[in-house]
């Protein structure tokens, strides 16, 4: 959805990615260094349990992570070698971000580790949990299924929720949880990010017979 708004945040973000060149970064650098901030800093707030600072260091790492292909744009032109590693530590950055959602239930969530009846916060993180594992699982099909339709000449870019849509769901129920201090609301956001996450996979798996039909195949 938040992909009709990527014209309008490229010229936004114009002005950064000309003083990154001006500094002399590349954009194989800015991928690298906006990953590697987002892993590290996804660990620490799942561990911590900072949820206000981490969502907001994380969107600032997310906004400097989508700098690259303006970067890129500016220099190189963008080589197969860039949009490889792009795609590539995306993949490991969205991973570790549901990671520390689900480490934020483990060690924050509200778990009752004493035997008896079951809690309502063993409620909020099991689901929390399990909603986090199961949105990584779509995430993973979402990219691949848009890399494998590619690969056999067609195209999957569709859906309702794009790697963009993901990270936004994910912060701002991270920041609502912090704010409000209770893990149920970063539960709630989870669950739609595995309804939507599962909706846009089908979404695409459709889209690409469409083509194929089109096509006689």
């Amino acid at each position: 959805m938040l992909e009709k708004l990527r014209p309008w945040f490229k010229r936004l973000i114009q002005p950064i990615a000309k003083g990154l060149v001006a500094l002399g970064c590349t954009a194989d650098m800015v991928t690298v260094i906006g990953a590697v901030g987002t892993i590290v800093v996804s660990i620490a707030t799942g561990v911590t349990g900072w949820l206000v600072p981490g969502s907001i260091v994380l969107a600032l790492f997310v906004v400097f992570d989508s700098l690259d292909g303006s970067v890129a744009a500016l220099t190189t032109g963008g080589t197969k070698f860039g949009a490889f590693l792009d795609s590539t530590l995306d993949r490991i950055a969205d991973w570790a971000v549901l990671i520390a959602v689900v480490l934020y239930f483990l060690l924050h969530g509200g778990m009752s580790l004493s035997e008896g009846a079951v809690t309502k916060g063993d409620v909020v993180a099991w689901v929390g949990i399990a909603a986090s594992l199961y949105a990584i699982m779509t995430s993973l099909v979402t990219s691949y299924a848009r890399a494998r339709a590619e690969s056999v000449g067609y195209e999957a870019k569709n859906g309702v929720a794009t790697r963009s849509d993901r990270l936004v769901i994910i912060l701002v129920g991270m920041l609502l949880s912090g704010v409000f201090g209770n893990p149920a609301w970063l539960m709630v956001f989870q669950v739609v990010l595995a309804v939507l996450g599962t909706i846009t996979v089908f979404q695409r798996i459709l889209e690409v017979r469409r083509q194929m039909r089109a096509d006689g195949e």
